[in-house]
Parts: structure tokens; C-alpha cells; sequence
């Protein structure tokens, strides 16, 4: 019998095959997040496993190819301040730069993300601004797209996805699509989800703040103590230590710390006891707190909770101690806003608002996709029962057609388990790959039998000619179809994407770990190791 250094690549294919069973089965072995609820660690989309997808623009304009001397920071407050729209609905970029990706882009772009901005204003904020074209022709309407531009729409469905993953959310997406008429969408699917509770997940911009308010020039003054950037870490929610209430505690960066410290001792809040003059049920708008100081969580502009401060973390802040372990929690009514909170804060704010009156809803019963899930399962056994029936009535000879019918079955074990391990959501257009490469793969695997079988093997060196031979023919084939499929895999072409991709990544497995695995084992068959 022939050792295990002359059939390495069966002993490769038996353990790629225990990886994949581990990661398909053990819980907590694969990388993606996301709740499991099954037996398996795959993740399921929209269509076999129910849910709600949403198509959306995103609110705001851009105009393009401009020229801009000044600093983008200096634009974006100048145009916020003459629009009359916060600093965070307005964005500058060069495309000159080296970090900075426009794509066909040139010039800066400048982007107001509010619906309340007409074109006009724009241009008029713009050339008093000294700002024109890259070709020194001034800015006009006509240069101002009704649309942000292809950067905040990838950016979005990124910082979407980031959300999606921070609420545990299996099978989750966030992706851009566009229309023939050139208007982008972010489209999100959510398994498992009611459109409303999606569109509530959505409709905030998921920008956290904690803000401290004080007396000063005879009226309250805010000012921001810390953002999602200045926090290092994240802890769940857990019930106030101080009363009633939930808290999201939070480590901040060095320079988060010591902004938050310096902060508060020079407005005074360290001092006299204004740490604990805030009362309770205070908010922004409150009248109740004119003399007092006040620590806000600020959510989206508004104020989901407003405390006081521990009388043993002021000193330690007062004496410039606390930056050296700059541990700080945001306050909430209740759980719920408490979880938002974390989310908000773990996914960052998203860098413009979505237009979800403009939005399009598909919503798939639970029900529904169950049965889709139990017809794609009951078609890919009638696939593998037909394949298995054919390749005997060829051979007419199990010991030959059974290794062949495991091998190529094999591939689909080793796609199950690249598709646990990464988190990838099945929908019906992968179940279409899975049976698509079991049928390539068998075909591969009879032009392999034919062509070593198609007359007696009298030694390993005639059968690793004919095998080589052979493999010659289906690298070929492979890499037309990696070729062909490319392009579909690449385009955001919906559900022929997955079926790309799946297919792709079974041609590769074929040719790189179960061709050859299936040769040695026809190889001692064929020779009994002569």
C-alpha cells in the first residue's frame, strides 16, 4: 500500500473535509458574526429564511470637478454656516489626493447631504466661496447632481453593513444598485426582520455623543465632550450602578480622554459640586437646570438621557488622573435605546441620511421561505441521486462510480464550510451554484476515468501521462469558466452574482484539491500501486 507521502492529496482533502465540519457544526468556530439558530453555523438571506429588503437613494447633492484653494475643513464650515445646516450634512473631497479615491472623479467634490438645500443655494454658497470649475468657468446648476456621488453610496452601504453586523443581524446586507436611468440605491436585506423594525434601524444616522452643559455669558453653553472617535472600546448595556436606568459603558482613546478631562475642569464642572447639580429628567430643552451643570448622551441631535456625576471619578478628573484610565459610560432611559446606543456607537454614524419616503419595500413571509428552503434541499438530493444513477449506468461499476460521486460531493462539503466560516447568506442563487459544480465537477471526473480507463494501466507512469493528459483538458475548461463567470461575480447584477461566485470558487477547489485528490484514488484502483 502506497504511504501517505504519495497520496497527499487525499490525506489534503480528508482534513480540508473535518475543517469544514467543524466549522459547519461546532458553535462559535466560524469567523463571521451574526445569531445561529440552526443546527449548522450556515447563514441564510432573504429567500430561505424570510424578511424584508429595502431600496433606497440617499438624500443629498453633489457637484463635481471643482476648484478649491482653501482648506476643506475652512469649506465645510463656511458652506454649513451660509446653508444653515449642521457641519455633519456637509462634505469635501479632494480628489487630487493620494488617500482619496473619486474614481473617475477630478478636482474636490463637494456634497450637502439635506433635503432642505435647493441646487441654487449651493451654487450661490459656492462662488461666494471663490469656488469654480477645475476649468475656470463658473459653478451653475447645471454642474449640481441631484444625487451624492459614487464614494458616499459605497461608503453608506459600508457603514450600513457595519450596523447590520453590530445588531448580530444573520444574513444581513447592505449593497449599491443602480437603475437605467443612473439613480444609485442602497438596497439592505434583512433575514428575519419586519420592514419596520428595519426601517427604524435605518432611519438614524447613528451619530453618539456625550455633551456637558453648564451656565456661562448668561445663558447654558454645550459643548461635545466625546464622539464614536474618541472611544476606544464598547461593553454591553447593563443596568445603572447609580438607580434606575440603563448605561453603555465605554473606554476612551488616549487623546479622548484627556479632551474629555480638560473639558470638564475648565468649564467647572469639577468643582463646587456642579457635578451633582444636575437634576433628573432634565433635557436640552429644560428650564429646570439653569444654574446646574448636566452630562447629556446625545443621540441624532437629541438627548436620550442627562445625569450627574460621581463625586470619587470628579476628583479623580479634577486631579488629571482620570486620562490615565479614561473609563466613562453613556446613560439611557431603557434597554432598548441603551442597545441602540452600543450599535450606534460599535457601527459609527453613517455619512448621510437615506431617503426612506422614496424607499421600496419587498417583505417574504417566513413561512414562505421555509418552503423554498425544503424545495432547493429535496431538488439538490433529485440532482445528486440523478448524477449517482448516471455515472453507475456509465461504469457499471461501483467501485469506480462511488469515488466519483463522493469527490464531487465533497466539493459542495468544502463550499458549505467556506460559506459558514466567512458568514456568506445562502439565497436560492447559491443552492443553484452548489448543484451547478456537482455537475461540473462529475463531468471533470468522467473525463478523468475516460480517458485514464480507455485502455489497461500497466504502470504508475502510463496513468500519471493519461491523468496529466487529462487534467490538461478540465484546467482548460476551468479557466473558461472562471473567465465567462467573472464578470457576473464582479457587476452587482443581484442574483446571478451569487451563482458567479459560487461557481467560481467550486471550479477552483475542483481543479486545485478534489481533481487531484480523486486521481490517487482511480491511481489505486486502476494499479493497485504498481
Amino acid at each position: 500500500m502506497a504511504d501517505l507521502r504519495s497520496n497527499w492529496r487525499v490525506v489534503l482533502l480528508v482534513v480540508m473535509l473535518s475543517m469544514s465540519a467543524i466549522v459547519l457544526f461546532v458553535p462559535s468556530a466560524t469567523l463571521a458574526g451574526g445569531e445561529v439558530t440552526g443546527p449548522t453555523n450556515l447563514q441564510y438571506g432573504l429567500e430561505l429564511n424570510g424578511g424584508t429588503r429595502i431600496r433606497t437613494p440617499v438624500t443629498g447633492m453633489s457637484a463635481t470637478q471643482l476648484d478649491v484653494q482653501r482648506d476643506d475643513d475652512d469649506v465645510v464650515r463656511n458652506v454649513s454656516q451660509e446653508l444653515g445646516v449642521p457641519s455633519l450634512d456637509v462634505a469635501v473631497r479632494d480628489c487630487t489626493a493620494s488617500n482619496v479615491d473619486c474614481r473617475t472623479e477630478e478636482g474636490h467634490v463637494v456634497e450637502v447631504f439635506n433635503d432642505s438645500v435647493t441646487p441654487e443655494q449651493l451654487v450661490d454658497v459656492l462662488r461666494a466661496q471663490g469656488i469654480t470649475r477645475i476649468d475656470g468657468t463658473q459653478v451653475t446648476t447645471e454642474h449640481v447632481r441631484d444625487d451624492p456621488s459614487p464614494e458616499t453610496y459605497a461608503r453608506m452601504a459600508s457603514s450600513i453593513q457595519s450596523k447590520l453586523d453590530a445588531t448580530g443581524l444573520s444574513g444581513g446586507t447592505a449593497t449599491v444598485a443602480s437603475a437605467a436611468n443612473g439613480q444609485r440605491y442602497v438596497v439592505v436585506e434583512a433575514p428575519n426582520r419586519e420592514p419596520e423594525a428595519l426601517v427604524e434601524l435605518l432611519d438614524e444616522r447613528g451619530l453618539v455623543q456625550l455633551s456637558v452643559r453648564y451656565p456661562g455669558n448668561g445663558s447654558m453653553q454645550e459643548e461635545v465632550l466625546v464622539d464614536a472617535n474618541g472611544i476606544r472600546t464598547v461593553d454591553p448595556p447593563r443596568r445603572s450602578q447609580a438607580g434606575s436606568g440603563w448605561e453603555v459603558p465605554v473606554k476612551l482613546t488616549e487623546q479622548g480622554g484627556v479632551r474629555f478631562q480638560n473639558i470638564l475642569n475648565r468649564v467647572g464642572f469639577t468643582s463646587n459640586r456642579n457635578y451633582q447639580s444636575c437634576p433628573a429628567n432634565a433635557s436640552r430643552t429644560s428650564t429646570r437646570n439653569e444654574d446646574g451643570y448636566c452630562l447629556l448622551t446625545v443621540v441624532n441631535g437629541d438627548v436620550k438621557g442627562a445625569f450627574s456625576m460621581d463625586g470619587r471619578l470628579a476628583q479623580t478628573i479634577r486631579s488629571e488622573q482620570f486620562a490615565n484610565d479614561p473609563r466613562f459610560f453613556f446613560t439611557a432611559g431603557n434597554q432598548s435605546e441603551a442597545q441602540r446606543i452600543q450599535t450606534n456607537i460599535e457601527a459609527g454614524a453613517l455619512p448621510a441620511p437615506l431617503d426612506l419616503d422614496q424607499r421600496q419595500t419587498f417583505t417574504l413571509e417566513g413561512a414562505l421561505a421555509d418552503q423554498f428552503k425544503l424545495n432547493a434541499l429535496i431538488t439538490a438530493i433529485v440532482a445528486v441521486l440523478a448524477v449517482s444513477f448516471t455515472v453507475y449506468i456509465r461504469y457499471s461499476n461501483a467501485t469506480v462510480a462511488a469515488p466519483m460521486v463522493v469527490t464531487a460531493l465533497s466539493e459542495v462539503a468544502l463550499l458549505l464550510g467556506f460559506a459558514s466560516i466567512v458568514g456568506l447568506p445562502l439565497d436560492l442563487s447559491h443552492i443553484a451554484g452548489f448543484i451547478a459544480v456537482i455537475g461540473t465537477g462529475v463531468d471533470d471526473l468522467i473525463i478523468i476515468a475516460d480517458e485514464v480507463m480507455a485502455e489497461e494501466v500497466s504502470s504508475q507512469r502510463v496513468f500519471q501521462s493519461r491523468f496529466r493528459k487529462a487534467f490538461w483538458v478540465i484546467g482548460a475548461a476551468a479557466a473558461t469558466t472562471i473567465v465567462a463567470m467573472s464578470p457576473l461575480a464582479v457587476l452587482s447584477l443581484g442574483d446571478l452574482r451569487g451563482f458567479a461566485i459560487i461557481t467560481i470558487l467550486g471550479v477552483l477547489i475542483g481543479v486545485l484539491v478534489t481533481r487531484p485528490a480523486y486521481g490517487d484514488i482511480l491511481r489505486a484502483l486502476v494499479t493497485g500501486d504498481k
